[in-house]
């Protein structure tokens, strides 16, 4: 798992620099169904220029209270994130739920502190925070500097997704779901039966190149399981709001294309060090993708080399 992070982090690194624009004091959020509101961040990497804003973020709001999905990339996403809130609903932000451990996903958790406010996450989330959270805590401070990095705060659930998981926000159910191993170790879906939206967290991406910081086969695996989930539109990790499942068809591709192109490698003979010209066939059908494709290809050889 360390080497993985290594390797993330080297490539953060060697990416960085391209023109962004920083997140706003309030964040921009659309009203994608009645109640529920997203911010769509940018197809970017995490910088010091746009405050960590880069994976979607959202909210339901019910007859009782609020939850919030996904609370961004730095605690001043976090604030603007909740100042768009309280500019739509002065009802209790009773859940911030969790998607993943990753940093932009996770960096804005202090902005929602409160009394009666419970963090949610799947099972695994603890673990994931507490071993992988301070290295990269470490790296992003070098990255994009401690006035955004030192008030980032770990707060591991106080509430823990097994399976499947009911949340009512008064007239309001969410159906939390885990899942095994696929994007990370620890991912968790949120489905608003009011409006049957999806919140996929990084189980699903659009425009942006999937990242894979998990299982290549237990991502494929859970393809059919996410699917077979009833709603109507999808709130992606990264990329835009989309028909459900047709969302899926070019992650599938993708995924795919590395599973055959990484098992022939292997089965040739050849060494790692070819990985990265894998998938080569989805260069021009995502965005990001030299900064992610040779990582994505050299993790799921050293995954499928053992089949």
């Amino acid at each position: 798992m360390v080497s993985r992070l290594i390797i993330l982090i080297m490539v953060w690194a060697l990416t960085l620099g391209g023109v962004v624009h920083a997140a706003p004091e309030t964040l921009e959020v659309s009203e994608i169904a009645p109640g529920v509101f997203v911010y769509i961040g940018q197809t970017a990497l995490m910088t010091a220029g746009n405050d960590g804003a880069i994976a979607n973020v959202g909210f339901i709001i019910g007859d009782d209270a609020v939850a919030v999905v996904d609370t961004g990339g730095s605690v001043r996403e976090g604030r603007a994130l909740l100042a768009a809130i309280r500019a739509r609903t002065d009802k209790p932000i009773r859940y911030v739920i969790n998607t993943h451990a990753h940093p932009d996903h996770v960096f804005g958790n202090a902005a929602f502190q409160a009394d009666g406010t419970s963090f949610v996450g799947a099972k695994n989330l603890p673990r994931a925070l507490a071993v992988r959270g301070p290295h990269y805590i470490e790296a992003f401070r070098r990255l994009m500097g401690p006035e955004l990095i030192d008030e980032v705060r770990l707060i591991a659930p106080s509430i823990l997704v097994e399976d499947r998981m009911s949340l009512d926000l008064g007239g309001r159910s969410l159906t939390l779901k885990a899942w095994s191993t696929a994007h990370s170790d620890c991912d968790l879906t949120v489905s608003d039966d009011r409006s049957r939206t999806l919140f996929a967290g990084d189980l699903v991406f659009l425009r942006h190149i999937p990242v894979m910081d998990g299982s290549l086969r237990g991502w494929i695996g859970d393809l059919g399981g996410l699917a077979a989930i009833g709603a109507d539109r999808v709130v992606p990790g990264h990329g835009p709001v989309s028909p459900w499942p047709l969302a899926l068809s070019d992650e599938r591709r993708y995924l795919d294309t590395l599973a055959h192109d990484i098992s022939g490698l292997i089965k040739a003979g050849k060494p790692i060090s070819e990985a990265a010209g894998a998938a080569q066939s989805e260069r021009g059908k995502w965005e990001l993708f030299d900064d992610y494709n040779a990582r994505n290809a050299t993790a799921a050889f050293s995954e499928l080399e053992w089949e």
